[in-house]
């Protein structure tokens, strides 16, 4: 895996979001920026993660940051997702990896003894150049944002 790092600059990107419309990282230029990565819609510690970013996200815009989730769900798997649990940010559904591989986000995984590829539940802090200024690898899913919110 080949993760961006602090100081590195994301190259823009393009997909399309949880509504079907395409969402571009300059779409964002002049916004601090939460890119968090979890491995799939619907299940248990993704849903618990996107709650609680859900539940603080009036703090995190205080703190002037935007969100986007992204997983490589369908389109209808995330507005799924996002309607069920009313989510007010985007969830990028990136079926392509072109996110997830930009970020170096999918590789080798290991899961009740079994290994497989897939993608690692990582937040990057982008400022408003589109800069990496966090990285958050150790992500607590009951307690995301404050773990975001953090210095």
């Amino acid at each position: 895996m080949n993760t961006l790092k602090v100081g590195d600059k994301v190259p823009n990107f393009s997909v399309f979001n949880d509504q079907g419309k395409p969402v571009s990282l300059s779409d964002y230029k002049g916004k601090k920026l939460v890119v968090f990565f979890y491995p799939k819609a619907n299940t248990p510690g993704c849903t618990v993660e996107a709650c609680n970013l859900r539940d603080h996200y009036g703090l995190l815009q205080e703190k002037g940051y935007e969100l986007l989730g992204v997983s490589a769900d369908s389109v209808k798997k995330q507005e799924s997702f996002k309607n069920k649990f009313d989510f007010p940010f985007p969830l990028l559904a990136d079926e392509e990896k072109v996110v997830i591989k930009t970020f170096g986000v999918w590789g080798p995984k290991k899961f009740m003894g079994k290994e497989y590829d897939g993608i690692h539940r990582m937040t990057f802090l982008l400022d408003e150049n589109g800069i990496v200024v966090r990285v958050i690898d150790n992500v607590k899913t009951k307690d995301h944002a404050a773990q975001i919110l953090e210095d």
